[in-house]
């Protein structure tokens, strides 16, 4: 089982990383689309981001400095709601290597990222509408994102993808992977059914920890799944679409 995350928009630059960073996969892609993005003004990089113009500025000064920017793990650099559920710093060894096999980062920019892969600062989503000589990015990704993930899966040998990722990053996927590819799609609330997105974005990273800390391998065994209350409900849940319930 690979279980896949969204990115976060947030950046931790400055806590050491505990490990070193490996070869992303798609460095070259993310390379030519950060070249491309920085010829983008500040102006148009507010309206395509919808973010002010001092946040604007820091990405148009990242996408100019990109090819010169240290590299950082991917796992110790995202720093938003998911990745405090996930709580990287803490854990153990172990866990960061079943992740490196078990856990990808979709991403706007690098496309699929294991933990460990090395990335730059950046801030591109993956439903902007915007990409060198495409109307949006999932279109210039187009199938080489599914396709990575599904030799990732050919070579871990489950055949499964736990999905955790929110709609925007899980389209630059969707209808893209072999039909023999199982998904399981995971949906978090509260006691009183209620949806609150802050809590099942963190609910998502603290299932991904969840998986690496207990090596789970058998895709059904993630059912077991009880952090900070959450508790499997049968009743809400079919075989490929799971609901977790917190405990009021």
């Amino acid at each position: 089982m690979i279980a896949v995350l969204s990115p976060a928009k947030t950046l931790d630059l400055t806590t050491p990383p505990p490990h070193p960073p490996t070869p992303a996969r798609f460095a070259d892609e993310a390379a030519t689309l950060a070249k491309a993005a920085s010829h983008l003004t500040q102006k148009r990089l507010s309206e395509l981001m919808k973010i002010s113009p001092a946040l604007a500025k820091l990405n148009a000064d990242r996408f100019r400095d990109f090819a010169t920017a240290a590299e950082r793990p991917a796992l110790y650099t995202f720093d938003g709601d998911v990745y405090t559920g996930l709580d990287a710093a803490t854990l153990d060894d172990a866990a960061v290597r079943f992740a490196q096999d078990h856990l990808r980062l979709l991403s706007g920019l690098y496309g699929l990222l294991r933990p460990l892969d090395g990335m730059r600062p950046y801030r591109l989503e993956m439903g902007t509408r915007w990409a060198p000589r495409r109307t949006r990015l999932t279109d210039w990704w187009g199938d080489r994102i599914a396709d990575a993930l599904a030799e990732d899966l050919a070579k871990e040998g489950s055949g499964t993808v736990l999905n955790l990722a929110s709609q925007e990053y899980w389209d630059a996927v969707e209808g893209r992977l072999p039909a023999s590819v199982r998904v399981v799609a995971v949906d978090f609330r509260e006691a009183d059914g209620r949806f609150i997105s802050f809590h099942a974005k963190k609910a998502r990273g603290m299932m991904a920890r969840w998986l690496v800390e207990h090596h789970v391998a058998a895709t059904d065994d993630m059912r077991a799944f009880d952090s900070d209350g959450y508790g499997f409900d049968a009743d809400a849940s079919g075989d490929d679409r799971w609901t977790f319930r917190r405990a009021a």
